[in-house]
């Protein structure tokens, strides 16, 4: 049974088995194969060269920060319309910010809000599929084999080994990325911040916070999950 056949613990339901991804878990070698292919063609077509497509790639990653999706998120948390907004349509959110998702090709993006009673967490269980665009390059822990089965499996002792403890009452909501559609969490807004403009807001807005393994928290004080933790749901047995 995949990992997305499987009930989170005390019967919160997972969102992975809502959507599939195009190509098997040991695709890559093929992927890669494929790609070096397609530039060779575009190459002996005078598209374009190796050279040429390396640049791009480099400037899009020059913009890809978490910052973008922290700054998505404080202006949720300030503007109800923009929050709004982002709930139904995120795509059309992002581009009211003069952000980019497309990642060389349409994808579409989810917003997904924690509340009290409801706490979400972002995983691609057959590759590593991710908003780079908005929470920068993903940490080797997301990648890893152990987080991807693990946090469908046992999400709520995956995130408490990241230092995020839920009140048992939580559900937890696991949503499984594709590469047509990737997801952002909505952290809860951290007590006492309402004084602060929307740029100290993203400061308290971390990219574990948008991937939903730990809390949006004020700078002055640090946030609860830390490398180490990071590294050891990584490194952690099946």
């Amino acid at each position: 049974m995949s990992p997305a056949d499987r009930d989170a613990p005390n019967g919160a339901p997972t969102q992975a088995d809502e959507h599939t991804h195009d190509e098997p878990a040991n695709a890559s070698a093929a992927a890669a194969r494929r790609v070096s292919g397609l530039v060779a063609e575009l190459e002996r077509r005078g598209i374009t060269n190796e050279a040429e497509i390396g640049a791009l790639i480099e400037r899009f990653l020059a913009g890809a920060r978490p910052h973008n999706g922290a700054l998505l998120v404080a202006r949720a948390w300030t503007d109800p319309d923009f929050k709004t907004l982002l709930l139904r349509d995120a795509n059309a959110a992002i581009e009211r910010l003069g952000m980019d998702l497309s990642h060389w090709a349409p994808v579409r993006l989810r917003a997904v809000e924690n509340t009290a009673h409801i706490h979400n967490v972002i995983v691609c269980t057959l590759c590593s599929c991710y908003p780079i665009a908005l929470l920068g390059p993903s940490p080797s822990w997301y990648k890893s084999e152990a987080y991807r089965s693990r946090v469908v499996r046992e999400p709520r002792r995956v995130l408490r080994e990241f230092g995020c403890e839920l009140d048992d009452s939580v559900e937890i909501r696991v949503w499984d990325s594709t590469a047509e559609l990737r997801y952002i969490v909505i952290p809860r807004r951290p007590p006492n911040t309402a004084d602060r403009d929307e740029t100290r807001l993203a400061a308290c807005v971390s990219r574990d916070a948008l991937i939903g393994v730990a809390f949006a928290a004020a700078p002055s004080r640090p946030g609860p999950a830390s490398e180490t933790a990071s590294e050891r749901v990584a490194g952690d047995q099946m």
